[in-house]
């Protein structure tokens, strides 16, 4: 079985990518270009921690309802989330339901409030990005961590983020371009402009 599929359009893309066709589009316009703004980056780091120990497709099934259940993922309207708004959150269907999850979306909003004394969440995530990106020719030379991810998760921990494991944020990294671990034979390679 090949890593890649070659769609109706000529078009070559991995294989996940290939099978739905929200993950297409997803895969074509989104994954892996340049997040640079709070809110964006808040919004997928939030997206990733829901996202742990679930397939991408369910998350990305139920963003609407996320985005309207999370106030937009606007960190300061998210920080100030009590009792009540996780009680409401607990009870929609429309989102992943986790108890821990939903404290720790509030909590790292908190966290993404208190950053910008020191800068704010753009910068800092972004300082992490490596000096190189990996080559894939298939999927199994994608990693799934790198130092760089483990040094921010390392980072994010310190400053009071939770559900940034090293793994998580570097799925971060990957979809918001900090690495284009596009396969070289995709036609999304190098579409960040990040990496030439």
């Amino acid at each position: 079985m090949t890593d890649v599929v070659i769609g109706s359009d000529g078009l070559a893309r991995p294989r996940w990518a290939a099978v739905d066709a929200l993950l297409q589009e997803y895969y074509d316009s989104e994954w892996g270009m340049p997040v640079r703004d709070e809110r964006g980056l808040f919004e997928r780091l939030s997206l990733e921690a829901f996202q742990s120990g679930l397939s991408w497709a369910t998350i990305l099934r139920k963003r609407p309802a996320f985005r309207a259940a999370f106030a937009d993922f606007e960190p300061d309207a998210v920080a100030a989330f009590g009792a009540s708004e996780v009680d409401r959150l607990l009870a929609d269907p429309g989102i992943v339901r986790n108890r821990a999850k939903i404290l720790a979306t509030i909590g790292n909003a908190r966290a993404t409030v208190a950053l910008r004394a020191d800068g704010g969440l753009a910068p800092l995530i972004w300082s992490f990005q490596p000096e190189a990106t990996p080559r894939p020719r298939t999927l199994a030379e994608i990693p799934t961590s790198s130092a760089e991810s483990r040094s921010l998760s390392t980072a994010l921990r310190a400053r009071g983020f939770r559900f940034v494991g090293p793994t998580t944020m570097f799925a971060l990294m990957e979809a918001v371009g900090m690495v284009d671990t596009h396969l070289i034979s995709s036609h999304r390679r190098g579409a960040s402009g990040v990496w030439t």
